[in-house]
């Protein structure tokens, strides 16, 4: 019987860091499950601008991407949503109105804004960003600012509820915790992009399984009909059907053999560059 898995990224699939540390268990653990025959799907809140080759090339049959407001199936888009210019500009003019950090997402860009402060997780990003050669001289003031979601640092000095109060008609908040949110249009999450997948491919919830390491990935735990989490999970282990080592120990392999994702599915030929 043909399952299919949709994996987080970051703290699951590969180290939250500059380097991206991928375990070789993994990698073997990903090569026999598409082998077997089984469906894997990336379902992460990164715009498919920021999954790069390090990842494409675990080889994944679909990608979720934005918090569900991008889906790719077999190379194709299936599934694109953003948000009206009026809303965009909005949320900018509440961001500086209460002091918070923002980093704009779409599925070809970013957008930083120089007119608010500098907080540390917005830095950090930025450069790494930079570091990693992609353009982050885009800003709000641009003529084609737009986005699909976004992120914001905070602390103190921020009107937080204000910012909350701002958001609530257009977007979900998404606490990520020590100071960072993460906004998803209303209507779009990890889950219904997960289901918007399962119908697509016709697959029953019995047979799909979510795996990753935080809250926020929760919502892909709820649309799949077992939701595993990573020994480093934290907060979200309480919140799963079964908890799996962590990422330096081999959780996805374990997990997946746990699971069958080895066997019993109609194998296939690989189609995807190899890391």
């Amino acid at each position: 019987m043909k399952k299919i898995m949709f994996f987080d990224i970051d703290g699951t699939l590969m180290e939250d860091s500059a380097r991206h540390f991928v375990p070789e268990s993994t990698v073997r653990a990903l090569r026999l499950a598409r082998e077997a025959g089984h469906l894997l799907y990336v379902n992460t809140g990164r715009p498919v601008i920021n999954v790069d080759a390090d990842v494409r090339c675990l080889g994944f049959d679909g990608y979720i991407c934005g918090c569900g407001t991008y889906i790719e199936c077999g190379g194709k888009e299936v599934f694109y949503r953003t948000n009206p210019p009026e809303v965009c500009k909005q949320m900018a003019e509440l961001v500086r109105a209460t002091d918070c950090a923002p980093l704009y997402e779409r599925r070809d860009a970013f957008y930083f804004d120089p007119k608010t402060r500098d907080l540390p997780f917005i830095k950090v990003i930025r450069d790494t960003f930079r570091m990693q050669e992609k353009n982050v001289w885009r800003s709000v003031d641009d003529a084609d600012f737009g986005f699909d979601k976004f992120v914001i640092a905070y602390d103190e000095q921020s009107d937080l509820e204000g910012f909350k109060a701002g958001i609530a008609p257009y977007f979900d908040f998404i606490d990520r915790g020590w100071g960072f949110g993460e906004m998803a249009p209303k209507g779009c999450s990890k889950r219904t992009g997960a289901e918007y997948v399962l119908r697509y491919h016709g697959i029953d919830k019995s047979h799909a399984y979510a795996i990753g390491d935080s809250l926020n990935d929760l919502p892909m735990l709820e649309a799949a009909g077992t939701g595993i989490a990573m020994g480093n999970g934290g907060l979200l282990l309480p919140h799963a059907d079964y908890v799996t080592e962590d990422l330096y120990h081999d959780g996805i392999y374990k997990a997946m053999e746990h699971f069958g994702f080895f066997t019993g599915g109609h194998a296939k030929e690989n189609s995807y560059a190899q890391c």
